[in-house]
């Protein structure tokens, strides 16, 4: 008994759209475990150069050379994009006689709207797939269950005594889908729920400094 209800043997002996179901659920974990784990890497790298540009930024560097630095390091990524955006568009407008102070900010702004917008997409990427995996998965887990337990029953018509033993294989394999389906939805949305907030931490962020900094190309333009 113990070798026939193994569960590789329930797997290979279920019904061909339960395997299917088992199969896609399987696939959507790998899948989602690997953007668990890119995510994760990309984040904590976001966070940690949002920090190291800050505090270089806060230490009264010249802004050319942070520009410089920044360009040269090929680092153009986070806050670092949205800094090299903003200034070289305002570089660009204060050198043209005909532009006044407002088209030279409304310029700069205007760039650094767009790289937000670039790392607010960089930022929330994949996120999409891992939420749909777990809101998704266990109702195809359950699909799968009740398809499986339909045949059980089904199955029972055939035969003249129903006994536990006839009808366990069948439950068993259709419950390994509900099973697989919640092992694909759960760590999905613990990651989709842990990667939004940090996401939306650091765009915050990124908001902020575009402010803070367009203050103080506000300040220079009309100091000039």
């Amino acid at each position: 008994m113990t070798e026939h209800l193994s569960l590789w043997s329930l797997i290979a002996n279920a019904t061909v759209l339960v395997q299917f179901v088992m199969s896609l659920l399987f696939i959507a974990s790998i899948i989602s475990w690997v953007m668990i784990v890119q995510r994760g890497l990309y984040l904590r790298t976001a966070s940690r150069n949002l920090r190291e540009f800050e505090d270089n930024f806060w230490s009264g560097i010249d802004l050319n050379q942070l520009y410089h630095d920044s360009g040269a390091s090929n680092a153009a990524e986070g806050l670092s994009s949205v800094f090299r955006a903003g200034y070289r568009e305002f570089n660009r407008l204060t050198q043209q006689s005909s532009a006044d102070s407002e088209a030279v900010m409304e310029g700069a702004e205007r760039s650094m709207r767009v790289a937000l917008s670039r790392e607010e997409e960089k930022l929330n990427r994949n996120l999409p797939f891992l939420a749909s995996v777990a809101s998704v998965s266990p109702y195809i887990g359950l699909f799968g269950t009740v398809w499986g337990i339909m045949n059980s029953f089904r199955g029972l018509a055939n035969v003249q005594q129903a006994t536990l033993a006839t009808v366990a294989p069948g439950i068993s394999e259709a419950l390994i889908a509900t099973a697989m389906g919640l092992f694909a939805a759960i760590p999905a949305v613990l990651a989709y729920n842990r990667y939004s907030a940090s996401a939306d931490s650091i765009f915050s962020s990124y908001e902020t400094f575009s402010e803070e900094f367009s203050s103080i190309l506000h300040r220079r333009v009309h100091s000039h």
